[in-house]
């Protein structure tokens, strides 16, 4: 498994650490609680001049209403890089599962009420 930290530093400088080249050593603690996540299969992005923000949604099938899980304020530089990232992820994610670059999400809506699941 690929594991790539991005840290966001306040002072607007990016140090990334690979699991096989560390550049600075920062002991991050990871509860059992976060550990355990949240699954989103949603995501609603707002922005200001001086903020991103991201609000991760879990949409049930037949539900009218969808709650909002988590919320991330991101300032626009880190916005920037945490896109950098996603997309260097799903880059390695693709060349190490060979799965098609094909995938179009012009055309793509979200299934809020539309799609009715079957059990």
């Amino acid at each position: 498994m690929f594991i790539c930290f991005f840290v966001f530093l306040s002072n607007q400088t990016l140090i990334q650490m690979e699991t096989n080249q560390v550049t600075n050593e920062i002991q991050v603690e990871l509860s059992e609680e976060i550990a355990q996540g949240t699954y989103s299969n949603l995501a609603v992005i707002a922005h200001s001049l001086s903020e991103f923000i991201i609000d991760f949604i879990r949409v049930v099938p037949g539900a009218s209403k969808a709650k909002v899980k988590s919320r991330i304020i991101l300032t626009p530089d880190n916005a920037k890089r945490l896109l950098y990232a996603l997309q260097d992820n799903i880059s390695k994610f693709d060349e190490q599962s060979k799965q098609s670059k094909n995938i179009l999400f012009d055309n793509f809506i979200p299934p809020i009420g539309g799609i009715k699941g079957e059990a």
